[in-house]
């Protein structure tokens, strides 16, 4: 089989097993869809949906967030890790969301990437989960899955992004990164891995992975 034909069976079997795609993060707005998606750095989604309740508690807008102040949400947002840097970044890109855009979270991936804490991969997941933008949200898990499935070199993040932009219609990527998601932690986690009980990696995987996986 063709790069290509995998690719579109892995896609067929993931469709199958997800038919549905729900957002993993809690949220009401694109704001509120930034601040979880920024929380969920090093941390579960599920932490994250136990803990921004508790933020927006305090409100659900950039100015409540600025209100509330770094010290306040860092003591929230704590069991989320990385608190410091997590409580000083929302409170900064909130000024910036006022002071440059009206209060409302921007839908270009460049003015997005240009607030404090928002990287490539959060860029693309607001994009396309808030606004429904075509994006193809790379993190760790999917770039070692695409790696796994033989679908990318695993040179890097954004050279697997690329590589699965080429094998994917844009009309798929922003269900298909959440399905493959999906998949990562019901079937294809990074340790304790069983390929054979794998309905991917059975068809797909990569053989040298599989003593260590």
């Amino acid at each position: 089989m063709t790069k290509a034909e995998i690719a579109a069976d892995i896609e067929r079997i993931l469709r199958e097993l997800y038919p549905e795609t729900p957002i993993p993060l809690d949220h009401q707005d694109p704001f509120t869809l930034l601040v979880a998606v920024l929380l969920s750095a090093q941390c579960t989604d599920e932490r994250v949906n136990t803990i921004t309740p508790l933020l927006w508690e305090h409100g659900t807008t950039p100015q409540a967030m600025i209100d509330l102040g770094v010290e306040q949400v860092q003591r929230i947002i704590r069991p989320c890790g990385l608190s410091p840097a997590k409580s000083k970044a929302i409170v900064g890109l909130s000024e910036i969301l006022l002071e440059a855009h009206g209060g409302e979270v921007p839908q270009t991936l460049a003015e997005l990437e240009q607030l404090p804490g928002v990287g490539h991969k959060t860029a693309s997941v607001v994009v396309s989960q808030a606004f429904g933008q075509p994006a193809f949200p790379v993190d760790t898990h999917i770039h070692r899955l695409a790696y796994r499935w033989k679908l990318s070199t695993g040179k890097n993040v954004k050279k697997t992004e690329q590589d699965l932009k080429r094998l994917y219609p844009e009309s798929s990527w922003n269900s298909l990164h959440l399905r493959i998601i999906f998949f990562g932690r019901e079937y294809c986690p990074a340790r304790g891995h069983n390929p054979e009980k794998c309905p991917i990696c059975s068809k797909y995987g990569r053989k040298s992975l599989f003593a260590t996986s």
